[in-house]
This record gives structure tokens, sequence and C-alpha cells, in this order.
């Protein structure tokens, strides 16, 4: 069966609709079950559509390609932990932008195009741009996944003239974009394009090297709007709708998201493109003096009991424990008695958009329970208990009170303002920005040192 234009049309339609659908329900945990699915469906059609629709070739090499890309993509997602997420998320970001780059070569060196003219012109600049976009987002996702998996250090690299080095390698490519675009042949055209695509990889790899790991929750959403134009720029490159408006909705989503989290630490998009935390934004945050107050499980346990409001900050110290089980155990029974329990969540929480979300609707804690830090900011005064577990940027106080830290403006949890402050740490180590964090010396903060876990299930035990 052969689809007609007007079906690959409809077909197209359908399948963009519920993509929106899909990120309209991607939007809200209570419908995220049906987002998913919308998507999935609209995948479906999407690829099905393309298929039925002739215009893709050699069926008995890339249905054998399908099949076992689909088994690996199962396997990984099936094996992968919460905490692999945000590495998972920019190793997909690479395919993306490999697949731009390899239909983009492929596309060019087409023996049966038949672009003439204007038309020539334009799928030559729509092939130029898919593959500077896409081999940046290939080599920079590459970057981030090692700087996530800590493969790569987190410290950012600070080369002298860096800006002045990421200026002149763009003069270049848009250098060789003019030498592409009036190349006589193909075979002449290629040239330009390869040595576009080294240099525009470089230009991948150096940006995100310079960026701290305190912006990398930034930065995967960034690489996400990018792998997002990538697929857009590969939908024109092939006159395939479905990736344009896919692409479209992916690059526009995640420059709003990047956006979104760039507010919410109070910088501007380009200061985290330039440089992350402590690479010259201010000078480091003066260490206070002060005695540290150890607790027990038995003790916390006991303050919980007695309290009547808490308030519960987790962070990526609690993905990494896997105590999200347990704390929402101890969330069901101390409602249970009466304790009215509310979670607090930092728009950068974790090393993900949402991290921290995912993993409390994981483990069935009430979404109506779950709060963005702006909602629940105020109520601290009022908070008998802020337990703050494996969290520490997002709760620094040096951001409201020292002008000179790196972090200083960025919005933060004001958990100190509680009667009593719990915080689970491995260690008095300072959080991902590097940043040391006078929250922890306050008089009315209590350290429960060790693994969030093992702590969580100790404090579960003395509430019976």
């Amino acid at each position: 069966m052969i689809m007609n234009p007007q079906m690959l049309g409809a077909a197209y339609l359908a399948a963009g609709a519920l993509f929106i659908l899909s990120l309209n329900g991607l939007s809200h945990q209570e419908s995220a079950r049906r987002g998913n699915l919308c998507g999935i469906i609209g995948m479906i059609i999407a690829v099905g559509a393309t298929i039925l629709s002739g215009s893709v070739g050699n069926l008995h090499i890339m249905f054998p390609c399908m099949i076992i890309g689909g088994i690996i993509g199962a396997v990984v997602a099936l094996k992968v932990e919460m905490t692999q997420m945000p590495e998972l998320v920019a190793g997909f970001h690479s395919l993306v932008g490999l697949a731009a780059v390899l239909v983009g070569f492929s596309s060019y060196m087409d023996p049966n195009s038949q672009f003439v003219g204007t038309e020539k012109v334009i799928h030559e600049v729509e092939v130029y741009l898919g593959v500077f976009i896409g081999i940046i987002t290939f080599t920079g996702s590459i970057i981030a996944f090692g700087k996530l998996s800590a493969i790569i250090g987190g410290k950012p690299l600070m080369i002298p003239g860096r800006h002045w080095i990421n200026l002149i390698m763009l003069l270049i490519c848009i250098y060789f974009g003019y030498e592409f675009l009036n190349a006589e042949s193909h075979d002449a055209g290629v040239w330009p394009l390869l040595i576009m695509t080294v240099i525009a990889g470089i230009i991948g790899i150096h940006l995100i090297m310079a960026i701290g790991g305190a912006d990398m929750p930034v930065v995967v959403s960034m690489l996400n709007s990018y792998s997002g134009w990538a697929a857009a720029a590969t939908g024109f490159m092939l006159g395939n709708t479905a990736l344009i408006v896919v692409g479209s909705l992916v690059g526009s989503s995640g420059a709003i998201l990047s956006y979104i989290m760039c507010r919410a630490m109070n910088r501007k998009f380009l200061a985290v493109i330039l440089g992350g935390f402590g690479t010259g934004g201010g000078a480091a945050a003066e260490a206070e003096e002060g005695e540290v107050t150890a607790t027990s499980a038995e003790e916390v346990a006991s303050m919980l009991k007695d309290a009547s409001e808490v308030i519960i900050v987790p962070g990526y110290g609690m993905a990494v424990a896997q105590a999200q089980y347990t704390v929402s155990d101890i969330t069901k029974k101390l409602r249970s008695k009466g304790v009215n329990v509310r979670f607090g969540i930092h728009p950068v929480a974790g090393r993900l958009p949402g991290h921290m979300n995912v993993l409390l609707a994981e483990s069935k804690v009430p979404y109506d329970i779950v709060l963005e830090m702006d909602e629940l900011n105020d109520d601290f005064p009022d908070t008998d208990v802020s337990l703050v577990i494996g969290a520490n940027d997002i709760v620094n106080p040096s951001a409201q009170t020292d002008p000179n830290s790196p972090i200083a403006g960025m919005p933060v949890l004001e958990v100190w303002k509680a009667k009593t402050c719990v915080v689970l740490k491995r260690s008095m180590a300072t959080g991902y920005a590097g940043v040391d964090n006078p929250l922890f010396i306050k008089d009315n903060t209590e350290m429960l040192f060790g693994d969030a876990k093992d702590s969580m299930d100790e404090v579960l035990k003395h509430l019976d």
C-alpha cells in the first residue's frame, strides 16, 4: 500500500496534533502518562506514514536497523537508573545531532538530487545549517554526558581568550559557508562542508567544557533545544513535515525551559553559555565561623512526630541514595498522625529539569503536596521542621546574604527560616556549584550525616 500525498499530509497533521497534546500532558504530573502515550502514538503514526508514502528506499535494510535500534532502546530504558537520566538524555541528544549531520551529508551528496537555481541555494543553506547545528549538538552532548556521568570533571575549562577563539571559529564557519554555496560541483562543495563540520564540532566541545557543573541542568535543556532545531533542519532537507513540526516543538520548548531555569538561577542565558558558576561571576563566598550540630535518626524522628508542619526539600543526594521510597513511607506515616507534610521543589534541583518530581511520583508521593519553590517559600517561618535531603546549593543562604558569592541573587528555598532545619548529607562537602553553605552552621540547623537511604530507614523505624 502506497499512501497518497493527501493521506500523508493528514497523517502528519494528526501526528503533529498528538505531539502538541504530548507536551501539554507532560506539563503536569497528573497527566504525564497520557502525554507520553500521545507522544508514542504520534511517533508511530509519523514513522508508519513515512514508510507507507513510498519515499523510503531499501526497506530490507531499514527494518532490521529499526528492530535492532528498538531492542537497544528497550534494554537501555529498562536498565537505566533515575540517577542516570541526565546523562541518558544527553546521550540521546547526541544521537539526534549525529543523525542531522549524516542526513545533511547524504542529502547533499545524493546523485538523484534535482535542485536547481533558487531551490538549490535554499537546499544547500538547509544542509549547511543542519550540519552546523547537528555537529555542535553531537559533540556538546558527548561532553555533557561525560560531565554528568563524572567521566569528565565538572570544573570548567577556562582557556585564555576563549570567547575570541569561539568567535574566530564561528567566522571561519561562515566563510566556509560562503565557499560551500559557491562551489562549482558537489565534489568541490564537500570540502568546505567537512572543514566546517570539524570546526563546529570543536566549538561544541569548547562551549560545554567551559561551562561549570552547577549549570549542567540548563545545559541539558539547552542541548534539548539544539537537538530540536537539528531535527527541524533535517525535516527541511528531506521535505518531511513531521520532522519540521516535531523539531520546532522540541526546539522552542527546550529554549523556553532553558529561559525558565536561567531565571530560577538568576542568571542570563548568555552567562551560562559563556561560563559556569565560579568562573569569574563573583568572588568565592566567605567562609563563616561556627560549629556544626550533629543529630541522630531517633532525634529526627522525635522532631517529626512532634511537628505540625513539615516541609521536605529533596536534592540529588536523595536520588543517588534511592531514598525516595523510604521518604514516601515516612510521609504516609506522618500524615496518618495528622502532620501536614509538603515537598518543596527548586526548578534546578537534581541534574535534570523535573528530576525530583519524577522521583517522588515514582515513589507514589501524592501530587498535591509536591509544590514549587514559589508556592511555599513564604511558609517556612510557620514550619516546625524543614528536612533537607541531599540538597545543597538550592538551600544556600549566601545567595541572599553574600553579594560576592558566585550564586548571589539565585532564588533559594529558605529552609533556615523554619523552627528547626535538619540537613541530611554524607559529609560537609560543597555542592555542585563548589560554594560553601553557611546553612550547616546556623543555630537552628542539625546535621544528620550518612547515606540518605540508611538515615531515612532509621528515622522510619523510630516513627513507630
